[in-house]
């Protein structure tokens, strides 16, 4: 049968013109759409209710498309060009729902194209292109900072301010803070929470009285209060001791009260024995000032203002699997460096995303790798990665110029120009993109 009588002949039984078209020139014919499956249909250009129309006209029953089994996509999953995160997710996400062969072939296809097309092109400058764009969202931070997510006891660093101690490497952040999750068998448990919240933070002899100061005695009273001392679970005398192991100044313990005396009769030394009195720690962790707790999805999570980690983690009641601090260098202490990676990434993502910012996450991956790759937290500044260069002229364009050419001509140093900054400099193609490729001639 000719093309022409076959269109007309599908036609007749109702399929549209353009169906007809697409389905002969696929080179089906009526006895061929008789033996043919939707499948084929579809792998023709049809879509699958379209197919199922066009069976039903033909008069051949309607096939329902078979479904692909686990196994099968084990199979087509093993072997492409996949890193192995996104084999794992298509994996789950896959089985979840039903497929035909075909869909799976499609979809498949279009995973790996579109993973293609997001790889960075040979000879791209990564670096300048990372730097831009955290560099040009970061303009558009603010400088407050912020309350944390709905704890208004706790008032942390937010915006550019956090975003600068992140890539500075400081050593202890200006407001640390923990989140601490819960094991099962206490996390929906207020009143157990509630007393291993006591056991965590950190209590000075003025959280269980008050102090007074007698000048005409010359000496410090604290008043401790019975419930305070009860709901923390310490004696009168175990404050006492404490203060005159930590101290070495006369204790006296009159019931409730305490009296201190300084060794010397002054105002300055009653003063400096206040500062030091407030410093003690008499139970809990220290460095952990205060704890608000917040019931959240069900159950209760500690939020700390200041942090010790790895104090946290030994904690009996403590999930060590989720607890959280922001403290990126405690990190890399108490977990590795790897750790310390993550957390950069995280914390850094994190910020922009309070700031309504988005940044494609590998700017700040590269960021991270490149503060963390000697195994150590490295700033991105003049004392860590910048400062690091093998470059005399990149060195120089950054901080202190006149100290670095001033050692460079002193110790004689080379500069290869293989970097960007340094090219830019003296004037001649950088080695990247066009410019790291160069015309060979070959006679013939």
């Amino acid at each position: 049968m000719a093309k022409k009588d076959t269109v007309e002949a599908l036609m007749k039984r109702g399929v549209g013109s353009k169906t007809a078209e697409t389905l002969c020139n696929a080179g089906f014919t009526l006895s061929k759409l008789r033996n043919a499956s939707v499948e084929d249909l579809v792998e023709a250009g049809i879509s699958s209710t379209n197919a199922n129309r066009v069976m039903k006209k033909i008069g051949k029953p309607i096939e329902k498309a078979k479904e692909v089994s686990p196994e099968l996509i084990d199979s087509k999953l093993r072997g492409l060009p996949l890193p192995p995160s996104i084999i794992d997710e298509l994996q789950r996400d896959l089985k979840r729902i039903k497929l035909t062969e075909t869909q799976l072939d499609k979809i498949l296809q279009m995973t790996v194209a579109a993973y293609e097309k997001a790889k960075v092109e040979p000879c791209e400058a990564v670096g300048i292109v990372a730097a831009q764009s955290i560099g040009e969202p970061g303009t558009q931070m603010t400088m407050r900072t912020f309350h944390y997510a709905g704890v208004a006891e706790i008032s942390i660093t937010l915006g550019l301010p956090r975003l600068i101690e992140i890539l500075d490497a400081r050593r202890v952040p200006s407001t640390p803070m923990m989140t601490i999750r819960l094991e099962d068998e206490i996390k929906s448990d207020r009143d157990k929470v509630r007393k291993l919240a006591w056991e965590i933070e950190a209590a000075s002899p003025l959280d269980v009285g008050d102090l007074a100061i007698d000048l005409a005695e010359m000496r410090i009273m604290i008043d401790l209060s019975e419930k305070a001392l009860s709901q923390r679970k310490i004696a009168p005398e175990e404050v006492a001791q404490r203060i005159r192991d930590e101290m070495g100044v006369d204790v006296s313990l009159d019931g409730l009260k305490l009296i201190i005396r300084p060794e010397q009769s002054s105002y300055r030394e009653l003063l400096q024995l206040v500062e030091k009195i407030r410093g003690v720690t008499l139970k809990g962790i220290e460095g952990i000032r205060r704890i608000v707790i917040r019931k959240e999805d069900g159950e209760y999570v500690l939020y700390t203002e200041g942090s010790a980690l790895k104090k946290i983690l030994q904690c009996k009641g403590v999930d060590p699997i989720r607890v959280k601090t922001n403290n990126i260098n405690e990190i890399a202490d108490v977990l590795g460096i790897e750790a310390a990676r993550n957390s950069i990434i995280s914390e850094a993502m994190e910020t922009l995303r309070e700031q309504g910012l988005e940044v494609d996450m590998r700017h700040i991956m590269l960021v991270a790798d490149m503060m963390t790759c000697d195994g150590e937290v490295k700033q991105i500044g003049r004392h860590g990665v910048a400062g690091e260069k093998a470059s005399v002229l990149s060195r120089a364009a950054f901080e202190v110029t006149v100290n670095h050419l001033l050692e460079a001509a002193i110790r004689g140093y080379v500069d290869e120009l293989s970097g960007v900054t340094e090219n830019v400099i003296v004037g001649q193609p950088i080695q990247l993109g066009t410019g790291d490729v160069e015309p060979v001639y070959r006679g013939g």
